[in-house]
């Protein structure tokens, strides 16, 4: 007789020593609200982000107007903060590797929130200049850590729908910055939003100790740590974790360090393909978010018509993160953002034909979609593209370079405006690091294509050696 089938997603007993993959516990397993709890704090640690991120834009025409300063100073004002973003991800990613990521991300959150505290109390614009960049620290290593977390506590068949969903926190979080401003900055001034904007994290920070898991998929790369991942899984599905049970990361050994997996032979072109694209993605996007105010004030609106219009730069990031990351999971995600790249590339020339407010809205609402949402997506590939011992430096470092091409769409914005071009001349020249990022994308994804179907050929024939060798002792064992 056949012996009953155990109910789907058990272990058996009789297997209850074997070893387990905890990645594909985690694909095997349904999405749990334990899981969901964890992506909703990452959510709301990148709407943190986004907001802090995203204010200084809003609030630089009134601190402009304040200290009376010139538009080539405000350039500084804005990079300096992404000089921090900068300089924090390519620092704390390798340490996320290191030590892990729910460590490094309740610091970062801890350090960004005090740190922008400290910058509504700058008594000058060298003082803002320098808070900004600290707080830039802070911002730059919770947002690769908070994607890698996610990614790490997302099935693979819904990774590209989670993880897009968890980054609308930013987009919405800089969203709200538009709307805040507008709202709030005639009652508490500029000061004041800052003052909102660091203590919201600082208020975040006692419930990610309490709350905040750390990274199964980290952790089996680590001796000693079963008992930790035995209680992280069994708040997953509990049923499928057996007493005995050797969880473990099954993935191949690397460089020992993570920075040098990503130039390893397996992921080098990849890798400088992804940070061409993030390098242009955020060139473009930066420029939008810190400039777009003032570019739709010289239109002929007023401060809070620009703040508000500006707003839906990041509105429909969210809406196109969120449409973006379903097909992620449907078709080809590389061809998916590639697509939406140079869509994003037609709506920005739209920009530089348009002038009625109900037109500069829609052209602005669909570049977010194309460009911000596509973003949100690379973010997504970046995160699947490496493994799990060099996967938060992989996107960190992605994002650190995208903050080179962050800081230098700040600075050029400003020396453009004040060399006297106008918006549509501006616009029309953004047309090219949106199709470079496009480009980027469809070639990291050639390449990650190759090597996927290298590593399939490679188990296979491991797959056929290892059968062809156990043939043979069969046959062996056999003989007289």
């Amino acid at each position: 007789m056949t012996a009953p089938s155990a109910p789907e997603g058990a272990v058996s007993t009789a297997h209850a020593s074997a070893t387990v993959n905890v990645r594909q516990f985690i694909d095997g397993a349904r999405l749990s609200a334990f899981q969901l709890r964890t992506i909703a704090l990452c959510f709301a640690i990148v709407a943190l982000d986004g907001f802090d991120i995203a204010i200084v834009g809003f609030l630089a025409p009134h601190i402009r107007t304040e200290w009376s300063l010139s538009m080539v100073s405000l350039g500084p004002l804005f990079s300096a903060g992404l000089l921090g973003l900068m300089i924090g991800a390519f620092l704390c990613g390798p340490m996320a590797d290191r030590m892990g990521r729910r460590r490094v991300l309740i610091l970062s959150v801890a350090w960004f929130g005090a740190a922008c505290v400290a910058s509504a109390v700058a008594p000058s614009i060298g003082a803002l200049i320098a808070f900004r960049f600290l707080t830039g620290l802070g911002l730059g290593g919770a947002m690769p850590n908070a994607i890698t977390l996610t990614a790490e506590f997302s099935p693979s068949r819904r990774r590209g729908t989670l993880l897009t969903l968890m980054f609308c926190g930013f987009s919405l979080g800089s969203a709200l910055g538009g709307v805040v401003t507008a709202y709030l900055i005639e009652h508490v001034g500029w000061r004041g939003v800052l003052v909102m904007g660091g203590a919201l994290p600082i208020v975040l920070v006692p419930m990610l100790a309490l709350l905040l898991p750390e990274s199964v998929r980290y952790l089996a790369t680590r001796q000693g740590t079963q008992a930790r991942i035995v209680a992280i899984l069994a708040r997953i599905d509990r049923r499928s974790v057996q007493p005995g049970q050797h969880y473990v990361a099954d993935e191949p050994e690397g460089p020992s360090s993570p920075v040098g997996q990503l130039f390893a032979t397996r992921y080098r072109k990849g890798t400088l393909w992804l940070w061409l694209a993030f390098f242009c993605s955020l060139l473009l996007l930066y420029l939008m978010i810190n400039w777009l105010p003032i570019l739709v004030q010289r239109s002929g609106l007023s401060l809070k018509q620009a703040s508000m219009l500006a707003g839906l730069l990041q509105g429909g990031g969210v809406v196109g993160a969120i449409v973006l990351g379903m097909l992620l999971d449907r078709f080809n995600a590389y061809a998916v953002v590639a697509g939406a790249y140079t869509l994003g590339a037609a709506s920005v020339a739209c920009l530089a034909a348009v002038s009625s407010p109900a037109a500069m809205a829609a052209a602005i609402f669909v570049t977010g979609f194309c460009v911000s949402g596509s973003q949100v997506c690379a973010n997504v590939l970046a995160s699947a593209f490496y493994p799990t011992s060099s996967r938060a430096t992989g996107v960190a470092w992605a994002l650190g370079i995208g903050r080179v091409g962050a800081i230098a769409g700040s600075v050029s914005g400003a020396f453009l405006l004040a060399a006297g071009w106008s918006n549509a001349a501006l616009y029309l020249i953004l047309i090219v690091p949106a199709l470079a990022a496009a480009l980027g994308i469809y070639c990291a994804g050639r390449f990650h294509a190759a090597r996927k179907a290298a590593g399939d050929s490679d188990a296979v024939a491991q797959a056929s050696s290892t059968d062809a060798e156990r043939d043979l002792a069969e046959m062996d064992s056999s003989r007289p």
